[in-house]
């Protein structure tokens, strides 16, 4: 069975009200044929109370007429309709003449009763109208304090006209007082039609036009229940009179505040005062990135900002987990006049537009979506603006109005600007987070690279039994390459050579502590038994180094290394290899160059007594003239364009090349085929290079 909806139900009831209220006045001018009684007076105000009444509630429960800035067609449609009740009028009118001069046959009594009970149903549908279309226009942007206060001047006009019907004797003080309070309280909420500032000149004079003609109409309405009451063939009640009159009169009075408004256009000023506003928000949040305000006081500006602004009834705003927070803390949503709970609700219904790939999603029809569905909320329009930048999602916003067509072009460009202006300064602030951050690496770096400067040998140990040359160069800031001499008693010289995995602070972090431990090991034993044993060879000195590293070294860092012990007095030299590069090395006598082919382990890489099965102590004899090559991998992994590498073969062939030259010669002639290899590219790795030249004239031992 088909449900009738509750203004269907409305309708019905206003019909059977007039019905009665036809019958009543039929009854009160005598027009019905056989009629034995009139009927009570109280039956027929009640009748016109009654239709009064539900006709009012059905214009209240129809949709809002004014959707966005339709003002004109609105009054076109309140116009025409109002054309359309005063052409029923006059053809009332005309057959009370026609009927009264006899041209119509038809009974005097029952042509005025049904005529004058046609023009009051007429009047009061026009009038219910035109009530609710000036509700629409003096709520436009008027915010939840204006519609409030409009409901309490609804009730108290309805109160006033209803006891006006039942109550004729009336103190006419408190009558003057109902009445102008009542008149003063229209006058101060025509005074909020905010709707005639966005009308431009063509359309602001269609509009006073079209409320001329509607005024017109109230006005010919007005005539006639004036007239009406003089009627000696009708005989209403005289409060029934009163009450037609005054209701016509309050209808004229606020189209004339209405018609007025428009004329002299009085609601510029609030509009401009709006907009100063805007302004004014928009200028505060410029002045965010110039105060340096942290992210959750940027966040409640712009929530504020946009509250205010569009005169949201109810918002909210979800953020998402600061990039400048390093703990990735998450804020709690900022709520305007909405609960925890409601927005656990909302969320749930708006899920597809909160996930909408757009920056700015509006629904001005909530009813019809039916996206609130079920909820009890009285929202009509909502509008969603996501914050997002091409690199980072920074919140969601949505704002709710209970109006229908709410968010307007105009609300659109502001909540835009503001938000545009937010993202920018979110990310100034992140910008100027990570340039204090880049401040205090580089602070950071700047401090590692001094240090590790300063390891560095500045001067080179030099004697007659050798001559040496060397060359480093980090590829960032600071390298994990270090090198360091130490000159033993006996004609001795302790080489080392390393490259800590990693770079920047903590690789030169690692590079003193390498170097600090060099120094320790290589001090003289006082407990040894005999000289050999006053210092480490080199497999001991391994050991020992990485035995000192499980106390210092992270699990993910290793460092390669290659310690050489030179003794002259011997004529030759011993060395460890710690999964360093392989040694190069020209043979004077055979005049041949090759690599020492050696096995060994990084150190850190493994942490306990066994690492000392994975390196070895070689010995090799050197001659006058014999030349050593020292490096780490970033010579012979440089790179060209096309990203080969240098290799090891191409260094053997350049050592091949130019044996002969000193050492500082060999070091220049390798480096610059190295950089000439890598056509100018950046640094692939740190580089460093020792040439170590045994002289061709040996002193006597």
């Amino acid at each position: 069975m088909p449900t009738i909806s509750r203004s269907a139900w409305l309708l019905v009831a206003a019909a059977a009200c007039w019905v009665v209220l036809l019958l009543g006045t039929l009854s009160q001018s005598h027009a019905l044929a056989n009629q034995a009684d009139v009927w009570p007076r109280w039956v027929l105000l009640l009748a016109q109370a009654g239709f009064a009444a539900f006709v009012f509630m059905y214009a209240r429960l129809q949709p809002e007429g004014l959707r966005g800035h339709n003002f004109v067609p609105l009054l076109r449609q309140v116009f025409w309709r109002s054309l359309l009740a005063t052409g029923g009028l006059v053809a009332a009118m005309l057959v009370e003449r026609l009927t009264a001069a006899h041209t119509l046959p038809l009974p005097g009594n029952v042509t005025s009763a049904v005529s004058y009970t046609v023009v009051l149903a007429l009047f009061i549908l026009l009038l219910s109208q035109t009530l609710y279309t000036w509700r629409s226009l003096v709520g436009f942007r008027g915010g939840r304090k204006l519609r409030r206060e409009w409901v309490v001047f609804e009730l108290t006009l309805g109160i006033a006209l209803l006891l006006q019907l039942f109550i004729w004797n009336v103190p006419y003080t408190l009558r003057v007082v109902l009445i102008t309070g009542l008149a003063l309280f229209g006058v101060y909420l025509s005074g909020h039609q905010r709707w005639v500032a966005y009308l431009s000149q063509g359309q602001k004079v269609q509009a006073i036009l079209l409320q001329i003609g509607v005024l017109t109409c109230l006005l010919l309405f007005l005539r006639y229940l004036t007239q009406a009451q003089t009627d000696p063939a009708l005989l209403a009640p005289a409060s029934q009179q009163a009450f037609l009159v005054l209701t016509s009169f309050f209808a004229v009075f606020y189209a004339i505040a209405g018609l007025l408004v428009s004329f002299f256009n009085l609601p510029t000023a609030d509009v401009f005062e709006q907009r100063r506003n805007e302004i004014l928000s928009l200028q505060q949040l410029t002045q965010i990135i110039q105060r340096g305000q942290t992210a959750p006081e940027i966040y409640q500006a712009l929530f504020d900002s946009a509250v205010k602004t569009v005169q949201a009834d109810a918002a909210w705003f979800d953020t998402r987990p600061q990039p400048t927070d390093p703990t990735g803390s998450q804020m709690m949503p900022l709520l305007h006049h909405l609960t925890p709970a409601d927005v656990d609700k909302l969320r749930a219904n708006l899920a597809g537009l909160l996930i909408d790939e757009r920056l700015e999603v509006i629904d001005n029809d909530l009813g019809r979506s039916q996206r609130l569905a079920g909820l009890g909320y009285h929202f009509c329009s909502v509008v969603v603006l996501t914050l997002r930048s091409p690199s980072y999602d920074y919140g969601v916003m949505v704002l709710f109005k209970e109006e229908l067509e709410g968010f307007d072009r105009e609300d659109s460009s502001i909540l835009n600007t503001f938000t545009s202006q937010t993202v920018l300064s979110l990310e100034n602030l992140q910008l100027a987070h990570e340039a204090r951050v880049n401040q205090r690496t580089q602070d950071e770096l700047r401090i590692a690279a001094l240090v590790q400067e300063r390891l560095i040998p500045k001067k080179l140990p030099t004697d007659d039994w050798f001559e040496i040359s060397t060359y480093a160069q980090a590829a960032k800031e600071v390298g994990g390459d270090f090198y360091d001499f130490l000159h033993l008693p006996g004609q001795k010289l302790a080489v080392l050579i390393g490259d800590v995995s990693g770079k920047g602070v903590t690789a030169a972090f690692h590079t003193a502590q390498m170097k600090g431990i060099f120094h320790a090991l290589m001090q003289a034993n006082p407990l040894a038994k005999n000289e050999r044993n006053r210092y480490p060879d080199p497999h001991r000195f391994m050991v020992q180094a990485n035995e000192a590293l499980t106390h210092c070294l992270e699990r993910s860092s290793f460092i390669t290394a290659a310690f050489y012990l030179i003794d002259y007095q011997a004529g030759g030299f011993s060395f460890a290899r710690a999964g360093h590069c392989h040694t190069l090395y020209y043979h004077s006598i055979k005049e041949e160059v090759s690599y020492f082919r050696t096995e060994g382990l990084g150190l850190g890489i493994i942490r306990d007594a066994s690492y000392e099965k994975y390196v070895k102590t070689q010995f090799w004899d050197y001659n006058p003239g014999d030349v050593m090559v020292i490096y780490t991998d970033g010579i012979v992994e440089a790179r060209d364009g096309e990203g080969n590498e240098y290799g090891e073969e191409r260094l053997r062939e350049m050592l091949s090349a130019c044996f002969y030259q000193s050492a500082e010669e060999i070091n220049t002639h390798i480096r610059q085929d190295v950089q000439q290899f890598s056509q100018g590219l950046p640094l692939h790795d740190d580089q460093t290079l020792l040439v170590i030249k045994f002289k061709s004239a040996q002193p006597q031992a």
